[in-house]
């Protein structure tokens, strides 16, 4: 019984609500300047709090950027920390991945990978497996970069094919589901609902993003067989460029 309740418990961290939180963090790109800041998210489940998520775009070179993510959640004894680092460029408005790693650390097993995107090559490299042909591919953070350009631009429905933090190739579809007022740890915002549709998943996610925050996400709730598995709120946000 104990064994089923820590597996139930493990789901819960470990799966769902981190994975969630991952598909979504980024900004919104302008016309030859990508917005740099500082967010910070707390996570929720049926309204009690789990964790909190930190993410930061800056601009490290000219037109050379990293996007770092850090969380951690714990319920009772059982904790969950990971790390995700993307460095990119961003060139005639364009998102350009180069290098893309991964961490998890906590109850259970840990996990790493590294993904190189190799333009003179036109390859992407994951970790020491046999390299696959880059083809508009992104990595599991920068397409939210992409996504929030265009809604910006007022487009409603996107595609995306992605290296997850897996590095496995996944294709994923958004529609926008129209406006809400959100009451959020950050404030009143108003929200652009997005669905999340995963390629062969029965998991339903709805993210929430702010024009008011340069098309930041502000919130992102995923359900599982009707039950809420996740609710990640933005607590606060500076703009640092």
């Amino acid at each position: 019984m104990e064994t089923k309740y820590q597996s139930q418990v493990m789901q819960l961290i470990n799966k769902p609500l981190l994975l969630g939180l991952f598909f979504m963090l980024g900004s919104v790109a302008q016309a030859s300047a990508l917005p740099t800041f500082d967010a910070e998210y707390t996570a929720y489940r049926y309204g009690k709090k789990l964790g909190y998520a930190l993410l930061s775009v800056e601009n490290v070179d000219k037109d050379t950027y990293r996007m770092e993510y850090h969380s951690k959640v714990s319920l009772f004894f059982l904790s969950d920390k990971r790390t995700e680092i993307s460095d990119f460029a961003y060139v005639d408005d364009k998102i350009v991945p180069q290098n893309y790693r991964f961490s998890r650390t906590g109850t259970g097993s840990n996990k790493s990978i590294k993904v190189v995107f190799d333009a003179s090559k036109d390859k992407i490299f994951i970790d020491k497996e046999p390299a696959i042909d880059w083809q508009d591919q992104f990595d599991n953070q920068l397409y939210r970069l992409d996504l929030q350009q265009k809604l910006a631009q007022g487009q409603k429905e996107f595609n995306y094919h992605v290296i997850n933090y897996r590095g496995q190739e996944r294709d994923y579809h958004l529609k926008v589901m129209g406006t809400e007022q959100l009451t959020l740890p950050y404030g009143m915002l108003e929200g652009i609902k997005v669905e999340i549709v995963r390629q062969n998943s029965t998991r339903e996610t709805f993210a929430w993003f702010s024009p008011q925050l340069n098309y930041q996400l502000v919130r992102l709730q995923q359900f599982k067989d009707d039950k809420e598995q996740g609710d990640i709120q933005l607590k606060t946000f500076t703009a640092t460029q």
